[in-house]
């Protein structure tokens, strides 16, 4: 039998003590960090095929980011460093957001721990030096190396990743500077003069330093990170748009938060992603959407009707949950 009595005083002045003492307040936070670990160990991890590549990662909003495409190695932002992205030989700052660069430094340590040849880190230039302080901070607090080719790309800049490989940053608009991010397929084409030349005449010219082919890029896929969708309308994207698998953000997925409140916030709202930015540039982007996980075709009514998306190429929507369950504010 259990029998329920009035709390006394002291125990009305115990609770008093402990709320002003900030000890409640403490068990709030780690409840919440507990409900977050569990909402992250439910997120869909297992990769989704697009277009030949496979996209993998994680995207809660303001707790992290990462995408991971493991056919060329590389990461897009890093959140809190998912063990899988530590396995990615080249990383992509967006934007200097803690749940997009929060992991930077374990994801060097964690490589580093592992024997794993030191990465090569691409930032903004406007937060390069930033970034080179928190690493030097980092090593002299846990007296350590942390050792990374630390590369400033900026927008427009052409990097090569491999002989068969680049990328090349384009502008985003957030609210603190931010860029995407473009990886192109390098390829070999005879220029069409030589067409007509034998393997034997096309060889000889060829030694002779002649130059006799042209180089084709062909964007594959491409990252926004954090915007609101003036990107889309910027001629100087055009490749991202082209590209194979286009990777961006939705924050926000229906009525609790307008398009205004998006864009003010340097995001973007599906409405507006959607139903009018692909809208008005149909003839660029082929306005086929594929969201990354479940919830958002539970979430979205967008989604309820393929037919509506039938064109041959991809745009491919990653969602920036709050919550799993795709609550957007």
């Amino acid at each position: 039998m259990i029998t329920l009595q009035t709390p006394t005083k002291t125990h009305e002045i115990s609770t008093k003590s402990l709320k002003n003492s900030g000890f409640l307040s403490a068990i709030g936070n780690a409840i919440e960090e507990q409900e977050y670990r569990k909402a992250r160990a439910e997120v869909i991890r297992k990769g989704t095929g697009l277009e030949g590549y496979n996209i993998e990662g994680i995207s809660i909003g303001g707790h992290e980011t990462c995408v991971i495409i493991p056919e060329f190695k590389c990461a897009f932002d890093i959140g809190r460093c998912p063990p899988r992205a530590v396995g990615m030989n080249f990383l992509f700052i967006t934007h200097a957001h803690l749940d997009h660069i929060g992991g930077l430094p374990m994801y060097i340590a964690t490589r580093s721990l592992y024997n794993m040849s030191p990465p090569t880190v691409f930032v903004p230039p406007s937060i390069k030096q930033d970034v080179e302080n928190l690493i030097e901070l980092h090593r002299k607090m846990g007296d350590v190396e942390l050792n990374l080719d630390l590369v400033a790309l900026d927008i427009g800049e052409t990097y090569e990743l491999r002989n068969d490989l680049v990328v090349r940053p384009f502008k985003t608009h957030h609210v603190i500077p931010s860029q995407g991010y473009v990886i192109y397929s390098v390829r070999k084409k005879l220029k069409k003069q030589y067409l007509h030349l034998k393997g034997r005449e096309i060889e000889k010219k060829k030694k002779s330093g002649v130059e006799i082919t042209d180089i084709i890029l062909s964007p594959e896929v491409a990252f926004t990170g954090d915007t609101n969708s003036d990107f889309l309308l910027d001629p100087r994207s055009s490749d991202a748009l082209r590209a194979k698998v286009l990777i961006t953000e939705a924050t926000f997925l229906d009525e609790k938060c307008d398009v205004e409140h998006a864009r003010e916030h340097g995001h973007m709202h599906i409405d507006e992603e959607i139903r009018q930015a692909v809208t008005k540039l149909q003839a660029k982007v082929p306005a086929k959407v594929v969201p990354l996980t479940e919830g958002c075709k539970q979430k979205c009514s967008l989604f309820s009707n393929p037919e509506a998306f039938d064109k041959a190429a991809l745009v491919c929507i990653g969602f920036d949950f709050t919550q799993v369950n795709c609550s957007p504010c």
